[in-house]
């Protein structure tokens, strides 16, 4: 299998000279398109648009439909994986991602095992074959996951959380019963992402959201060495291309050093540290994903442009190790034109950078 047409974003991931600087954007297929609503309305709710192949591979093009990306993400959340785990997810209307069976007993915990990507996950797989069938190689599409630790999270507290008072209180009560959710759900990541690569996916993402809620002791216990693991095990080949890999945690600039030592080809940035003061305490370890604020995305298209443009400066010369992106998802508020706006910033920019 070659690369696709649009290559861009896989060379940047690989530290190979482009003539551009790539964008995609993180919940780039989401409730801010009108297109995306009206297909989700189809589906009835979220949980069935993620496990339809068809819609959820409507979903994932409609963004590159209306916008020069040039990366393709996978349309699909990330608490398949615990829900595949026998937890009960479901979607209460306005209130997000809940859990009838949160992991709170001894039992239940020891009872934990690592499900089979290609049997209750089978409608991810099928989703990322039909993906890569209708994007006909023209930009590579990502794979992804949550990260052990953020999945914990939602997998403990059985829900959402503004304290994570249950997990924190079991990382501290009792750290082995956390260890042993992490063990199996990090089994379960390397599984799943590397049957994503399998299925067809060119590049995976680990999403560790709420790993920067932890201390800095905690984080290298509970978070970063799970994700090394993932990374270790992660297939780093298919078809004679490199898959590359990317983590991002939010509220990690902390960390950044860390999280480039262990492996992965990308780190992400959230919008809290500034991208150049990134590059040079990492310098060439890693590409630096990221790491526009997204609520700059309710400004007018002058300064979306401008704010880009900041960001693009502030990486510096160079035409290689940036991938652009938000620093977090793409709201449901914002204005669809802004990300037009934002698009044309980022590859006009860096071409008259790169000169």
């Amino acid at each position: 299998m070659s690369r696709p047409k649009n290559d861009t974003f896989l060379r940047a991931l690989l530290k190979e000279p482009t003539e551009y600087t790539p964008l995609w954007l993180m919940r780039q297929a989401g409730r801010y398109l009108p297109e995306y609503c009206e297909t989700r309305k189809r589906a009835g709710n979220f949980l069935n648009l993620c496990k339809s192949p068809d819609m959820a591979c409507e979903v994932t093009l409609q963004p590159l439909a209306r916008y020069n990306l040039d990366a393709a993400i996978l349309f699909s959340d990330i608490l398949t994986v615990p829900d595949a785990m026998g937890l009960g997810l479901y979607f209460a209307e306005g209130e997000g991602p809940k859990f009838e069976r949160p992991l709170r007993e001894e039992w239940a915990i020891n009872d934990l095992t690592a499900p089979d990507p290609y049997d209750h996950l089978r409608y991810v797989m099928d989703a990322v074959v039909e993906i890569r069938r209708a994007l006909d190689n023209s930009v590579p599409l990502i794979g992804f996951s949550g990260s052990p630790y953020t999945l914990a999270c939602y997998m403990v507290e059985g829900q959402g959380s503004s304290d994570f008072r249950y997990i924190k209180g079991m990382l501290y009560k009792r750290p082995d019963l956390l260890h042993r959710i992490l063990s199996v759900t990090t089994d379960s990541v390397i599984s799943y992402l590397n049957a994503q690569i399998d299925s067809g996916a060119q590049a995976v993402m680990i999403f560790d959201t709420w790993g920067g809620s932890l201390s800095a002791a905690a984080y290298e216990e509970f978070s970063l060495q799970y994700m090394r693991r993932i990374v270790a095990g992660l297939k780093k080949e298919k078809d004679g291309e490199r898959v590359p890999s990317i983590v991002f945690t939010k509220n990690g600039g902390l960390w950044l050093e860390k999280i480039a030592d262990i492996g992965c080809d990308a780190v992400g940035l959230d919008w809290t540290i500034d991208i150049g003061e990134a590059r040079r305490r990492v310098g060439d370890k890693v590409t630096l994903q990221g790491n526009l604020d997204p609520n700059v995305l309710f400004a007018t298209p002058e300064i979306v442009a401008a704010e880009a443009r900041k960001v693009l400066d502030s990486f510096g010369p160079g035409n290689t190790g940036h991938v652009f992106n938000l620093g977090h998802g793409i709201s449901q508020f914002t204005p669809p034109d802004s990300v037009n706006a934002l698009v044309e910033a980022v590859h006009s920019h860096s071409r008259l950078l790169r000169k």
